[in-house]
């Protein structure tokens, strides 16, 4: 396969990669939204209702999946920026790779603190 030339976007590298995974962060949110929304507006047709749906939240595979959440929401706004910086930046083309290595290492650097405290209220008390 020959090499795609350099300073071009989106060819398989990793502006594909991260335009995948914005892409897949993106649906994951918005899925979320759209679930948070109506769990939410059960409080106008019954406070019941609602409390008994949030209590179904109160478990370690909800807090898991809130450890997927915020790595989304935190991958999707620095890959955000990523792609403002390739796409208006005159030199962003030539140094996708340091900024998509950037945008992993905020991720990591916020991940990894967020998610050993918050597993510790989820399975510690």
């Amino acid at each position: 396969m020959p090499k795609a030339p350099a300073g071009t976007l989106y060819r398989g590298r990793e502006g594909m990669w991260s335009w995948v995974a914005h892409r897949v962060t993106g649906i994951g949110i918005f899925f979320f939204l759209f679930a948070h929304i109506l769990d939410t507006a059960l409080v106008r047709v019954s406070p019941e209702a609602y409390n008994e749906v949030i209590a179904t939240y109160k478990n370690p595979v909800v807090g898991l999946l809130e450890v997927g959440l915020v790595a989304a929401v935190i991958f999707h706004g620095f890959n955000g920026l990523r792609i403002v910086l390739v796409d208006f930046w005159s030199k962003g083309p030539r140094y996708q790779k340091h900024l998509f290595v950037g945008v992993i290492a905020l991720w990591v650097l916020l991940m990894v603190p967020f998610t050993i405290r918050h597993l510790s209220h989820v399975f510690g008390g």
